[in-house]
């Protein structure tokens, strides 16, 4: 099983769940996802995954609110037309 499967079928940690990239949330919430509408599953492994996705949304907005942040500085200007610039926190 590759590295990428691995962090797509296995469930993410609460913790780990802001450290994951973008791009891993939402693959793994994709795959939660899936595994839900599949409808084979036991109650309490049902609300563990949802949880999971919970965690896994919210920290993926987060991350999204703070791109939306740093685009809307990168594209405003300051009082003599230059751009307001800061350094982008990660």
């Amino acid at each position: 099983m590759s590295q990428e499967t691995a962090s797509i079928t296995k469930p993410a940690a609460p913790e780990q769940a802001s450290v994951l990239s973008f791009e891993e949330s939402t693959r793994r919430l994709s795959a939660i996802v899936e595994e839900l509408e599949g409808g084979e599953l036991p109650l309490e492994r049902s609300l563990a995954l949802f949880e999971e996705g919970v965690r896994l949304a919210r920290a993926a907005k987060e991350r999204l609110d703070r791109a939306e942040r740093r685009v809307e500085e990168l594209l405003g200007i300051d009082a003599q037309g230059k751009p307001i610039v800061r350094e982008f926190e990660s």
